[in-house]
């Protein structure tokens, strides 16, 4: 579908009998396909949870460096904004997305009308080269958001681990950034903690 910085793909995975709806951005080099994306898919789908996984348009044509944040902030907002007009429309939701993708739902949580945000290998801080000055946290992005948060992150994650805060829940799970390690300690932290936050809005 058109944004205003070109086509995104927007890959549904829809429930019968939808609850609500989970919308998911990849990482920067990633695709939609990673294995921690596709176990959240799994648990979002059996909790009866719409998914969507909304592929950016660098992505989409065939560029592996990103955008800047606000043309990823836009197109996102804008793939959100059309399928709530349509597809997906009167139904809560939930977004998310693994490394950029999270940094994107972060940002945009508040214009999505989102109910929680769910990230996945949050990239605290890129990771300081040597003889290099020290980075800069994107902490900010977490704390700005105001509705319940999971953060799962890899124990041994290069970019760090976000501490818990008042909205927020941070499960560590073995692995790295990457979070390849363990899939299924990434589906039971959001087994745990998706079903609250879709009754708080439901009922």
């Amino acid at each position: 579908m058109a944004t205003p910085h070109g086509r995104a793909n927007a890959h549904l995975h829809l429930a019968d009998d939808p609850r609500a709806v989970l919308a998911l951005g990849h990482g920067a080099g990633g695709g939609v396909t990673s294995r921690d994306l596709m176990a959240v898919i799994r648990v979002a789908l059996a909790e009866g949870l719409s998914v969507v996984l909304v592929e950016q348009p660098y992505r989409v044509a065939g560029r592996r460096s990103p955008a800047p944040p606000h043309q990823l902030d836009n197109a996102w907002t804008a793939v959100i904004e059309h399928l709530a007009a349509g597809a997906l429309q009167g139904l809560p939701l939930v977004v998310g997305g693994r490394s950029s993708g999270a940094r994107v739902a972060c940002r945009t949580a508040t214009a999505t009308a989102a109910i929680g945000v769910l990230c996945l290998a949050f990239p605290l801080r890129p990771p300081r080269r040597r003889g290099a000055t020290a980075t800069t946290s994107r902490l900010p992005e977490l704390d700005a958001v105001r509705v319940p948060t999971l953060v799962v992150q890899g124990t041994r994650d290069p970019f760090g681990i976000p501490p818990a805060a008042e909205h927020r829940t941070v499960v560590e799970v073995p692995g790295d950034h990457s979070l390849r390690t363990d899939v299924q300690a990434v589906a039971a932290a959001v087994q745990a903690w998706l079903p609250g936050v879709i009754a708080r809005a439901v009922y």
